[in-house]
């Protein structure tokens, strides 16, 4: 089913190793997951579980678990207790190391894999961009920043080249997960065979260079940018990387970790023509536990003419004063101020990150932590916001067995005793969503378009 020409590459690529290569289109996907640190350590989610197996060696908080398992299906997973993420997938954002305070750039980030694994490593401090060009993409892209309890990212919806004029030398650090033909995924997706062809390929790495010239006019003096993409093609891998640095000898690339099974880029093509490009990183399916992948590590220098930290107009937003009945809601029922500055949209109010650039002319879906809805007299507050607390800064809680988990995500009520009010309901001390109490009963407040069936494992 694999293309012919796609066959005939590989071949002349791999050598010796092509069998190897075709031979692993046979065995079974490895599975993994992303532990998502925001909520607590590694070692008492594992204790909780009994589907892990061993951990990917080169992401903190990465597992693969047992093939046949669900971990989607449970509630752990609506809890934001960890990220279902392919292995592979998981080493350009940990190339990128990003660190607490600093401002992030993912500027193709739908679904939110690489964006929730940059948010674990900044602790809830500094600023993420998260950037997708396509609307629904970027609408799941919010909903996974929500889910996994994330307070420091806006979520933007818009093509690279206009972020350009907002954000010149603005940012520490840029991901560049760039779209490509996919080959990397041939195991998984079949709809990527399909869409498959040589002049596929040449479109992907003509936009790859316009996406990776939008990077580089945003990122700093001295900053970091990672290019990544889950495809074979040499036009697309290091083609595009030895072009990029015939042109910008601002940058160049830095030597990374290469982890048991990883191979540096390969040089021995028209495509690929400088001697430093096997500091770039290729993941092989037939070397490792994970499906195909590449990845360039590329450092700006300190003294680049057009990277000199530009701070950017800070969105100004609203006072706490003009925000009464939340101040209301937050003093009666949490055990913390979330002090800072807020941002009405409608009747929507959020909690922006520190250092929020100025929001105007841009489309944003999420502009940091939704609190919750202003109405009639009372505050409503959001289901971001339960899954951005713990149980321990909320002043009344209930925390529900799995099977009791199970009850609540389809939307049944719960009968409890305790004072009348807002509850944070949690799982295993993981916080799961919203319930209000009134004399014995608990109303449901888990959205109602998130409510389904789930399995205990």
């Amino acid at each position: 089913m694999l293309p012919e020409q796609f066959l005939d590459r590989m071949k002349n690529l791999l050598g010796g190793e092509y069998a190897d290569f075709l031979a692993s289109f046979d065995r079974p996907n490895y599975e993994s997951l992303r532990v998502n640190l925001l909520k607590g350590r590694e070692k008492e989610f594992a204790d909780k579980v009994d589907f892990l197996e061993e951990a990917v060696p080169w992401a903190k908080g990465g597992y693969y678990y047992r093939h046949g398992e669900r971990p989607g299906r449970h509630p752990f997973h609506e809890a934001g207790v960890y990220y279902i993420q392919e292995a592979s997938a998981m080493a350009p954002a940990a190339y990128l190391e990003p660190r607490p305070g600093e401002r992030v750039l993912d500027l193709c980030a739908a679904p939110g894999g690489k964006s929730t694994q940059l948010a674990c490593a900044m602790m809830g401090q500094g600023l993420l961009v998260c950037n997708e060009i396509h609307p629904q993409r970027a609408k799941i892209l919010s909903e996974n920043i929500e889910r996994m309890g994330i307070g420091n990212a806006l979520v933007l919806n818009h093509e690279p080249a206009f972020l350009t004029k907002r954000f010149p030398a603005y940012f520490d650090k840029i991901l560049v997960d760039a779209p490509c033909s996919g080959e990397g995924m041939f195991r998984k997706n079949h709809e990527a065979i399909e869409e498959w062809s040589p002049d596929n390929v040449k479109m992907c790495a003509r936009r790859q260079r316009d996406i990776l010239e939008s990077a580089a006019l945003m990122l700093r003096a001295g900053g970091r940018l990672v290019y990544s993409t889950c495809t074979f093609a040499p036009e697309e891998d290091e083609g595009t990387i030895s072009g990029f640095l015939k042109e910008h000898p601002e940058f160049h690339l830095e030597e990374v970790k290469k982890y048991p099974g990883m191979m540096a880029g390969m040089p021995l093509f028209p495509e690929a023509d400088i001697e430093e490009i096997e500091k770039t990183v290729r993941l092989w399916p037939h070397k490792l536990k994970g499906e195909g992948h590449f990845a360039a590590c590329l450092k700006k220098r300190e003294d680049a003419a057009d990277g000199a930290m530009n701070p950017g107009t800070e969105e100004k937003g609203i006072t706490l004063k003009d925000c009464g009945e939340w101040e209301e809601f937050r003093d009666q029922c949490l055990k913390v101020s979330l002090d800072g500055s807020y941002i009405k949209f409608g009747e929507q109010l959020y909690l922006m990150p520190e250092g929020t650039p100025s929001l105007k002319g841009l489309k944003v879906l999420r502009p940091g932590l939704h609190l919750g809805t202003f109405k009639k007299k009372r505050f409503e507050p959001a289901h971001a916001l339960a899954l951005f607390l713990k149980p321990e800064e909320v002043k009344n809680t209930r925390d529900l067995s799995l099977t009791e988990a199970s009850a609540y995500l389809s939307g049944q009520t719960l009968l409890t005793d305790g004072e009348k009010g807002w509850y944070l309901i949690s799982v295993e001390g993981y916080s799961l969503g919203w319930g209000k109490l009134s004399g014995n009963v608990m109303k449901n407040h888990y959205p109602k378009g998130l409510r389904t069936n789930f399995c205990v494992q």
